[in-house]
This record gives structure tokens, C-alpha cells and sequence, in this order.
């Protein structure tokens, strides 16, 4: 019975931090923009919207992939020696290291195409 509990607390303090973790950075946003550069600022041409389009994917990609290595890892800490629990939260860690690493290697992708692209344009 207490480790149902327990698991229910974990479950809701991990939903508010997933929130929390996202609400922040776009309540934060906001200081950063100029007054004149609208919604997606000063952008010249679509290739650089594009590419702003692109990183802003990317980056909440790798905010999921880390959001859900903090979750793994919280319930691979609070798992109490029950071995499925403590399974399931190693192949959650797992796979949102692997889902960092491929968005580390797609930010680098879009990178080299981008400026491979560009200083072709000019």
C-alpha cells in the first residue's frame, strides 16, 4: 500500500516538474525579444526562418530527451528493489540518452547543410 503511495507522489511531483521545466524557458522568452523584431525577430530571408524553425525544434526535442532522463532516473532511485520498476526506468534513461545524442548529431547535420547552403547563396 505505501508503495503505491509513493509512486503516486512521484508520478505528480514528475508531472509538475515537466511543466515547470517547460513553462519557464517561454514565460522567460518573452525578455528577450526586440520590439521591433516581431514574433521570430529579424529575419531577412526564408532560409533563416527555416533554420530558426529547425533549432527551435531541435531544442525542445533535446528538452523532452532530458526531461525524460530526469524521469528515468527518479524512478530508478525510487524503484524500492522491485526489479520490473527498475527495468523499465534503465531502458527509459537508455533511450532518452540515445534521443540526446541524435539530437545533438541532427543539430550538428543541420549546421553543416545550413552554412554549406548559404555560402553557396552568396
Amino acid at each position: 500500500m505505501k508503495n503505491i503511495n509513493i509512486q503516486k507522489v512521484a508520478n505528480v511531483i514528475s508531472i509538475f516538474v515537466v511543466f515547470a521545466l517547460v513553462l519557464v524557458p517561454l514565460l522567460a522568452g518573452a525578455q528577450f525579444r526586440t520590439p521591433s523584431g516581431g514574433p521570430v525577430g529579424n529575419v531577412s530571408n526564408v532560409t533563416e526562418l527555416i533554420m530558426r524553425f529547425i533549432q527551435i525544434l531541435l531544442a525542445v526535442a533535446g528538452l523532452v530527451a532530458v526531461i525524460f532522463l530526469i524521469i528515468g532516473g527518479f524512478r530508478y532511485i525510487t524503484a524500492g528493489g522491485n526489479e520490473e520498476t527498475a527495468e523499465s526506468a534503465k531502458k527509459t534513461v537508455t533511450n532518452a540518452i540515445i534521443g540526446i545524442v541524435i539530437v545533438i548529431l541532427a543539430f550538428v547535420i543541420v549546421r553543416v547543410i545550413s552554412n554549406a547552403l548559404i555560402t553557396q547563396e552568396v
